[in-house]
């Protein structure tokens, strides 16, 4: 299977600059057009500010491509979600049928190894959802992270799932859970969840170091580098509780399941706070390119 890699993103990996990967579902399934599309861009061009070279990864008509151009970024944004919601399973009935996919969190990862990109910013991970303990739902994400040598930046778990149980999957995987300036897991639309973290780092080249650390070790996986969205746009945290819950209900109504339930909670979440939470989306992921990118830069250095 050929991956395309845009010229842009190849030369800085020829020659050693820093590179930042992104998913593509974000695009797709995330937000609602033309958001979806200005805010790729954006994410592209804070990643480019602070030093970094963007690496928007996605499917583009049965092509794994790490660099999206602006034209492909438009695609994906017009086309919703007719695109395929691409996992690590999906990837190469995708591939074989020539459909385009957003890839997920799982899927980029893998895309992000294999053209050698080492640090990846996303919104929020995916994890075990709520009621797991009696369904099994839970994340292919948290499985790559365990086996997939590119480290994400992110806010935390999506703060639909059980967090909890998330954190233990992740130490039972052996994936460790790095605090950017916070001794606490954020949950996505807030800061805080009331779980402590295995570790907290201060400074981006401190997790520079830990991640050539583990790659000089040959230990394999990534680190989860966990990023508070920043205090003003942090929403309240028991009024969005209480929406997570009722998206909750109604996607048991109406048999929402398996790749589908994410993103129907997060629309659903977006029209009952009247965009409140898809604008805290926005900037939370803004944030973590910013920090992704600084990262990248100090394992260029070191690497």
């Amino acid at each position: 299977m050929k991956i395309k890699v845009s010229d842009e993103v190849r030369e800085a990996l020829l020659s050693g600059k820093p590179v930042v990967a992104l998913e593509s579902t974000i695009i797709s399934h995330g937000m609602p057009y033309p958001k979806n599309v200005q805010t790729a861009l954006m994410v592209e061009d804070v990643i480019r500010k602070n030093g970094a070279v963007p690496a928007t990864i996605a499917i583009i008509k049965g092509v794994p491509t790490v660099g999206c151009s602006k034209e492909d970024i438009e695609h994906l944004g017009k086309a919703g979600l007719t695109v395929t919601k691409t996992s690590r399973r999906d990837i190469p009935i995708v591939v074989a049928k020539e459909l385009d996919g957003a890839t997920t969190v799982a899927a980029t990862m893998i895309l992000a190894e294999k053209a050698g990109v080492k640090i990846f910013a996303t919104g929020g991970i995916g994890g075990v959802h709520r009621g797991a303990e009696t369904t099994m739902d839970i994340s292919a994400d948290l499985e790559e992270l365990a086996k997939t040598n590119v480290n994400v930046v992110c806010a935390g778990a999506k703060s639909i799932l059980d967090l909890k149980l998330t954190l233990e999957y992740l130490e039972t995987k052996g994936v460790e859970v790095v605090g950017y300036q916070t001794d606490e897991l954020p949950a996505f639309f807030t800061r805080k969840s009331g779980f402590k973290v295995n570790c907290r780092m201060d400074e981006p080249v401190e997790i520079a170091k830990a991640i050539n650390c583990k790659d000089e070790l040959g230990l394999g996986g990534g680190i989860l580098i966990v990023n508070p969205i920043p205090e003003e746009y942090s929403m309240d945290p028991e009024y969005i509780e209480k929406v997570i819950k009722e998206a909750i209900a109604d996607a048991d109504a109406k048999g929402v399941k398996g790749k589908e339930i994410t993103p129907f909670l997060l629309d659903k979440i977006q029209k009952v706070t009247g965009g409140e939470s898809l604008e805290s989306n926005i900037k939370l992921v803004l944030n973590n390119a910013k920090l992704a990118a600084l990262i990248a830069t100090e394992l260029s250095k070191l690497q």
